[in-house]
């Protein structure tokens, strides 16, 4: 008799302590829905020339795995490297692109991130005073992780690829930025 009293009380405490649990899990993925923006800096590698730039995200998440994002990026830092003798000075104008992001939150304030879209980059070229502007246009993907400090502030790293149309080559592009959930 002792023994089914232990049993059913124990089974009343594990059916009370469930739906509670299961409602702050419900509650802390409801925390990640909602707009986003990142502020930060990329180093960007394609090929010859290895830039700088600043750049912004504006993002929105849907539910706890899914989101978008649009990106803007202004170059900050040029490269001149010297080719058949002569000095060729690249310099990314700028950047814009658009993603469908992917979450996989690994706790509350902890997420992996992949990304894939569609973007525009326009670059400056100087060859002995003569100046050059070409735009390409680029399917991008990557990863990376966020993780916020107090629910609302945080870091975020992140890789991307940009496979430039036409043959024109492609980048890898280094982020990290401050992320700032509404």
């Amino acid at each position: 008799m002792k023994n089914a009293l232990i049993a059913a009380a124990s089974l009343a405490a594990i059916a009370a302590v469930i739906p509670a649990a299961a409602q702050a899990q419900d509650a802390a993925a409801a925390s990640n829905v909602g707009a986003y923006v990142n502020l930060g800096g990329s180093l960007v590698d394609a090929g010859q020339a290895d830039v700088g730039a600043l750049g912004a995200r504006l993002g929105y998440r849907f539910n706890n795995w899914i989101g978008v994002e649009g990106e803007l990026a202004a170059g900050v830092k040029s490269d001149t490297d010297t080719i058949g003798g002569v000095d060729v000075n690249t310099k990314l104008r700028h950047a814009e692109a658009a993603y469908v992001v992917g979450f996989a939150p690994i706790n509350p304030s902890t997420d992996l991130l992949a990304r894939v879209g569609y973007g525009s980059t326009s670059t400056r070229t100087r060859i002995a005073g003569i100046s050059d502007r070409d735009t390409n246009e680029s399917w991008n993907f990557g990863v990376g992780a966020q993780h916020r400090f107090d629910g609302v502030n945080g870091v975020r790293v992140d890789y991307t690829r940009q496979e430039f149309n036409h043959d024109a080559g492609h980048a890898n592009v280094w982020a990290v930025a401050y992320t700032r959930k509404f």
